[in-house]
Order: C-alpha cells, then structure tokens, then sequence
C-alpha cells in the first residue's frame, strides 16, 4: 500500500507491482528444473549427489510454495519486506544447491543473477543493494567451500584456478551491472508511464472544464421555461391577492426570486454559451486565454503579434484543451522563472504558425535543456524552485505535459537559452533567458481560410 502519490509516482513501492503468486510460478519452474538436472546429471552423466541435501534444499521451496499458495490470495500483492525476504529464501536455496554440487564449478551458478534482476526491477535501491551484496558473499562462500563434483567413480570435476576465479569475478560483475542496469531501465519505463498518466489527468481536466460549460449553457436553457412559468404564475397570484393577505407578501417573494434564478442562469448561459461556441477563436484570443491565469502574477507578459511576411491573414485555430494546457504551462514556467517580463512572439504564414515563449530569467540549466521532454521525476525540490514557486508542489512534471500535449497537436519544440548561463552582462528586461519555440504547419490547427465565420450550427458537443 502506497503511502502518497509521491512515492506512487517515483516508484518507492516497487514491490507492490509484484504478485506473490508470480514468484511462486517462477519457483515451481526452477524446482521442476533443478531436479531434472539433477536426474539427468546422475542417469546421463554418471554424477555422484548427495541426495539427501538436495532433498532438504528443494523440499524447503516446495514446502514455502504450498504454504504461501493456501495461506494467501491470489491477488496477494507483496510488501517491501516480503518481497525481499522471498528474493532472500531463492538465493539462499539456489546458493545451497550450488554448494552440494561443486560450487562455482557448477555451469548452473550463473542463475543465481535472476533473483538479483527481478529485486533491482522490484523492489527499493537500499532492499536490492542489500539483496545483490549478500548474493556476492553467498558466491564467494560457495566458491572457496562446496561439495566437489564426483562422478561414480570417484573422479573429482574441478576447474583450473584461474578460471574459478574468472567465474567468481563474472557474477560479481554480473550482479552489479544487471543491478544497475535492471533499475535504470525500470525506473525510465514507469518514470515515463506515470508522467504519461499526469498528462492525461491534466487534459481530462480541461476537457471537463470545456465540457462543463456546455452542461451549464444547457441546464440554463432548459430552466429557463420553468422559471418563467413561476414568475408568471406568482405576478398573477400577488394581483388576486389583497394587500393585506399575508400570501400577497409570500407570492412576491417567489416572484423576486424568480428573477434572481433568471439573473443567475443568464450569466452561466452566456458563459457556457463562450465555452461552448468558442469553437474556433483568432490565434490571439487562444493565446490569451492560456495567458490570462498568469498576467497578474507580478510580472509583465508582452503578447506580440509580429504577423506575416506574405500577407495572410491571422489564422483562426481550433480551441482544442491541448493546446490551452500545453501553452499555459509553457507560460507558467516562464513567468515563474522571469525576473520581470514574458515576451511571447507570434508569426504566422500561409503554411505555418510559430510562436516563442522567452523570458529574461536565467535560462534552462545546462544539465536539463538536453533532457527536456523526459519526466523529471523528484520528490525533493530544489530551493531555486523553492524562491521562485513558493507553495508550488509540483514534482517536474509540467514541461513533459506541456511538451506531450502540445506535440499530440501537432507541434514542433525546441528549447533554448538566449545567452550563456555566465553571462556577466545579464540585465532585467532583456531576452536573455529560456526561449521555447513552438511550430504547427497550419493545416494542422486553423480553419481554413473563409471558412472562419460559418454558422456555428447547433448547440452539440465539437470534436476533432
């Protein structure tokens, strides 16, 4: 069970992505392997066992299996702990079979890496460095004491020194790497899988809000007959009455508030009526309501319509919530991370659109602007982010929606810096820090041209 979304997040409960019921399928794989080894190894090969050794080792999996099988579900989920200690029971069982049958001269001691791979995928940093440490001991135990391998005869099966020692280094070496390797490669793949999640939390969110205005728009619609009905019926009903009929004073009453529902739903209905036929909008009027959150934040937010070199028009573009998100959180970072202005530059052509987001901060940092795109995935903040977002909780995520949101679009993006981080001549005011630039072929995003002023047609829900 996870304790935040945090830790969900950064993958600090590996374990619980894990069933038992997995490790006990791959355990009855490997018991079913080791004893036909062993039958092969002593029917085909002539070797010489201890059988009752083997019986003890394998018997105590057998055992473990049968008793998780009917004690747990079978949707049973492991823990941190119990993840690690049944890592820890394969490894001492797998290490014990080693040392009844020759130890490293065992070609089979190579399988003692797959317990290390499944903790570095599975489970926390600290419980798999524990895991692969005591797999290194257990490989040198077994490695300088074990039961040689004997043929019938008697023939001892050993190897040269030096190759016993090139094994011993080879799965040293082994479980480092595929330790490294293992959780590097798991971390990118959920690290990638939750920041994908976020993305589509965040464009359900908008698209509910888009949504939301059509329902009001509706509801305001529908109420309004109704409202009316009771406005009419109240008027009539404070007419008949004698001014000193207590039901005159009650019946105006309904009729007052009547008017108010009225006032009420007519503000929601033109604000739903805005969401809801606002299909399509000048470039500008999208750009600014991306803005708008983030104008009055204390900070200057310049909007530049540069315009076009060939003489077309400004494009009108679809509303689409992907586009409204990705450009608010492009705007946010900027203004979060501006000393005082926000320029945003737009130009258009008969064939594109592109726009640039630049602030006169410092600039992306040098070990991020080659990574932008990728989810930066942290549970601590920096306390550069902690002065320039104060009470900002976010986990380095926005860019990566930002950027996925605004490429499902259709766009081209590119970050850079408008001048070098150790610029000694830096001044407020000036271009000079993160620059985001965003191309769209226009084909992509606008209306065709003409067609901008068409009836909107009925009030139904629009998709692309």
């Amino acid at each position: 069970m996870v304790e935040n979304d945090d830790d969900l997040l950064t993958g600090e409960h590996r374990s619980g992505w894990v069933r038992l019921r997995t490790l006990i399928l791959v355990r009855w794989i490997a018991i079913a392997g080791q004893l036909a080894t062993i039958l092969a190894a002593a029917t085909l090969f002539g070797l010489k066992f201890e059988e009752g050794g083997f019986a003890l080792v394998i018997g105590a999996s057998i055992i473990l299996n049968i008793v998780t099988t009917f004690i747990y579900p079978e949707n049973k989920r492991l823990s941190e702990r119990g993840a690690t200690l049944m890592l820890l029971f394969d490894i001492a069982q797998l290490s014990g079979m080693l040392f009844l049958s020759g130890g490293l001269n065992n070609p089979f001691s190579l399988l003692i890496l797959a317990p290390v791979s499944i903790a570095s995928s599975a489970l926390r940093p600290v419980s798999a460095v524990l895991i692969g440490v005591l797999t290194i001991i257990f490989v040198s135990f077994i490695a300088l004491y074990n039961v040689p391998l004997q043929t019938v005869s008697g023939d001892v099966l050993m190897m040269p020194r030096i190759f016993l020692f090139g094994a011993w280094a080879a799965i040293v070496i082994g479980v480092v790497f595929l330790g490294v390797f293992s959780w590097k490669v798991t971390s990118e793949i959920h690290g990638m899988s939750d920041a994908l999640l976020a993305t589509q939390m965040a464009l359900f969110r908008e698209q509910k809000l888009t949504d939301l205005g059509g329902v009001v728009a509706a509801a305001a619609h529908e109420l309004g007959t109704p409202l009316a009905t009771i406005k009419l019926v109240s008027r009539e009903l404070a007419d008949e009455l004698s001014d000193k009929d207590e039901l005159r004073d009650d019946a105006l009453l309904i009729n007052e508030q009547a008017d108010r529902c009225r006032d009420i739903l007519h503000s929601m209905g033109q604000a739903g009526k805005d969401d809801l036929h606002m299909r399509l909008a000048p470039l500008q009027t999208v750009i600014e309501e991306a803005a708008a959150p983030h104008m009055s934040r204390g900070k200057t937010v310049l909007l530049d319509l540069i315009g076009s070199e060939d003489g077309s028009g400004q494009p009108f573009v679809y509303r689409q919530p992907e586009i409204i998100h990705g450009l608010r959180n492009l705007v946010q970072n900027a203004v979060d991370f501006s000393e005082t202005t926000v320029w945003i530059d737009v130009t258009w052509s008969h064939d594109n659109i592109t726009l640039r987001i630049i602030d006169d901060g410092t600039g992306f940092p040098a070990s991020v602007i080659g990574r932008i795109g990728d989810p930066f995935m942290r549970a601590h903040r920096a306390d550069r982010d902690m002065t320039k977002r104060p009470g900002y909780q976010g986990m380095g995520l926005g860019l990566f929606i930002a950027k996925t949101l605004l490429e499902r679009t259709g766009a081209e993006i590119a970050f850079a810096n408008g001048s070098d981080r150790h610029d000694l001549h830096l001044h407020a005011g000036r271009r000079s820090g993160a620059i985001v630039e965003l191309s769209w072929k226009r084909s992509q995003i606008s209306v065709p041209e003409g067609e901008e002023n068409r009836a909107l047609g009925e009030n139904v829900p629009f998709t692309l």
